[in-house]
């Protein structure tokens, strides 16, 4: 795909391009319009209701850009028509593109979109967005009644969804999609074969020979998006470490990266690299799910939006199925945490010239409707409840089944959103380890030296996580 809890795999490739993402001068993205006065909504004189909480006005235009990546945009096309069968006088301007940053970013210091998806490895750095105040804080759309259902917006949001848009205390982004994050198998294969897919290292390093004498690699991994093989090694981390060793991660706390669990868990894909089980080969996301998909290697980590990035080319009879990222073993601290959160995120730009009908559209989005049509087209969760209650489909349920059994905390980092320098490090950290260019160790003293400039850095606004 081109989730995140980060959920994120968009909040995935919204963290793509983290640092230096904003090319205006070192003065700040909003300089280059310093004096002039904020656009106006267009909606003076439209009377507020339960069913128009915004006050849309009747006859005006929202112009939406929703990034057309591995969810598709399809999606976004029946929002639309929820939102038109409330507001037909309303004219929706939808266009989708890959280049959210290169089209979207000169646009944000004068007339920007009302509706962006900022997601893909051509996306805007949030913090960044956040601290030059250039994306409108949305905490009136959860106050705001829920589209078809009882409760507020909130109400209908799954565990983490507001918490995975939180910035500096307010909420900024929308997350519409559910991410669920594991290794991904062929169940018909392994039925065949009589393989049980393992659930810490030791089974997989155990059943790795069996699979190679199949022919085929045990695994295989994006080699060219260091955000991609991140994902498994921080949820790794967070299962070896715990919970509050990846706070103080974020926290950017002294000596983080050295606490107990960490090195250990970074040595379990050294080792995985060291034994040559990975496909050899510079592959990117879609060839390296595709050589999955073609039988060469038996497990992949990816998020869900994988099936319907594939949808073209899956084979059949092919099950693609979800299993948990595997833990070290008894010692672990949160073995049977999950990696899910809400990802592919939206905002609204503070100069939008329509923010109520950016308002309006995105409880569309959010809407019962607009949540199951999500699922049922992308065959992934949507982040309100519910939205995969009535599709039927092997991938979905699996992640469904993760998320059944799944403890109440689940695995997120924070650190690759407040700091862009951090998350470069980390996405090039990440593929140097995978590469086998770099030790487990290396990668930690490499974490924590970048981390420590951060923190001494005064000229850096400091995020606070607290759970």
């Amino acid at each position: 795909m081109s989730a995140t809890p980060d959920l994120n795999r968009r909040s995935l490739l919204r963290r793509a391009a983290a640092a230096g993402l904003l090319t205006l001068p070192a003065a700040g993205l909003l300089s280059a319009c310093a004096g002039s006065e904020p656009a106006q909504d267009d909606n003076s004189g439209a009377a507020k209701t339960k069913d128009n909480p915004f006050g849309v006005q009747d006859g005006s235009s929202v112009k939406v850009v929703i990034f057309n990546g591995g969810l598709g945009d399809q999606w976004a096309k029946e929002d639309e028509a929820v939102f038109k069968a409330r507001h037909p006088s309303v004219t929706v301007n939808m266009s989708s593109t890959q280049k959210i940053k290169t089209e979207e970013q000169p646009k944000m210091a004068t007339q920007p979109s009302d509706v962006v998806m900022n997601s893909g490895a051509d996306s805007m750095d949030i913090s960044t967005l956040v601290n030059e105040g250039a994306i409108e804080p949305l905490e009136d759309l959860l106050a705001a009644p829920a589209w078809d259902s009882e409760g507020t917006v909130a109400d209908t949001l799954l565990p983490g969804t507001v918490n995975d848009g939180t910035f500096q205390g307010k909420f900024y982004v929308v997350n519409i999609a559910y991410t669920v994050w594991g290794n991904w198998y062929n169940a018909a294969l392994f039925d065949k074969e009589g393989w049980q897919p393992p659930k810490t290292f030791d089974e997989f390093f155990a059943l790795a020979p069996k699979i190679k004498a199949k022919g085929m690699a045990p695994y295989v991994y994006d080699a060219v998006h260091g955000y991609y093989p991140r994902w498994a090694l921080m949820a790794t981390i967070w299962k070896s470490a715990g919970k509050q060793a990846v706070i103080d991660i974020d926290n950017l706390k002294e000596n983080a990266w050295k606490a107990d669990g960490v090195l250990p868990a970074l040595e379990a894909w050294e080792k995985l690299v060291k034994d040559k089980l990975l496909l050899p080969g510079q592959l990117d996301h879609t060839q390296s799910q595709q050589a999955w998909l073609d039988g060469k290697a038996a497990f992949i980590q990816v998020g869900t939006w994988l099936k319907n990035e594939m949808a073209e080319t899956i084979p059949p009879g092919f099950e693609m199925t979800l299993s948990d990222y595997w833990s070290l073993g008894a010692g672990d601290k949160a073995p049977n945490d999950v990696y899910a959160g809400a990802g592919e995120n939206i905002v609204v730009p503070s100069k939008a010239p329509n923010k109520a009908a950016a308002k309006e559209f995105l409880r569309a989005v959010l809407s019962k409707e607009g949540s199951a049509k999500f699922a049922e087209l992308t065959k992934s969760l949507a982040s309100t409840k519910g939205s995969g209650d009535n599709v039927e489909d092997s991938a979905l349920a699996s992640a469904n089944e993760l998320m059944r059994n799944a403890p109440q905390d689940l695995v997120s980092f924070k650190f690759w959103n407040f700091y862009a320098d951090l998350d470069k490090e980390s996405q090039n950290l990440s593929a140097e380890l995978m590469a086998g260019r770099m030790t487990a160790q290396q990668f930690v003293d490499g974490m924590q030296g970048a981390a420590d400039k951060v923190a001494k850095d005064s000229s850096i606004k400091k995020q606070t996580r607290s759970a």
